[in-house]
């Protein structure tokens, strides 16, 4: 009898996880911002152009970031897509964790 109620148990638990992880995939949104680095944030320190900063910055050891309209930076999973946009504004789709966007796709914006 005693088995039979862990197996119910455990069924019921194995569906409660199922059905709990597609709302992960509803948590997917869209950001929109510059891609600069961690250093720099939203103001560039350096003489040049925001990409020129950015890359410099970022082959320094820094990493890519996002920064939106209200300042707000954002730091993302992925390291090598924002390398072509560095300095640019662009659209980041993906899924936000603590201040990190778990990065599913960037495009530039318009």
């Amino acid at each position: 009898m005693r088995k039979l109620a862990y197996l119910g148990l455990t069924l019921i638990l194995a569906t409660g996880i199922g059905l709990a992880a597609p709302k992960d995939a509803a948590k997917a949104k869209t950001f929109v911002g510059n891609i600069s680095d961690s250093m720099c944030g939203a103001k560039h320190m350096m003489a040049g152009t925001a990409r020129e900063c950015t890359l410099e910055c970022v082959d320094a050891g820094s990493k890519f970031v996002l920064v939106d309209a209200e300042g707000t930076v954002y730091g993302l999973s992925d390291q090598s897509k924002p390398r072509q946009f560095a300095g640019e504004k662009v659209k980041v789709t993906g899924t936000l964790k603590g201040n990190t966007i778990e990065v599913a796709g960037i495009e530039a914006a318009k």
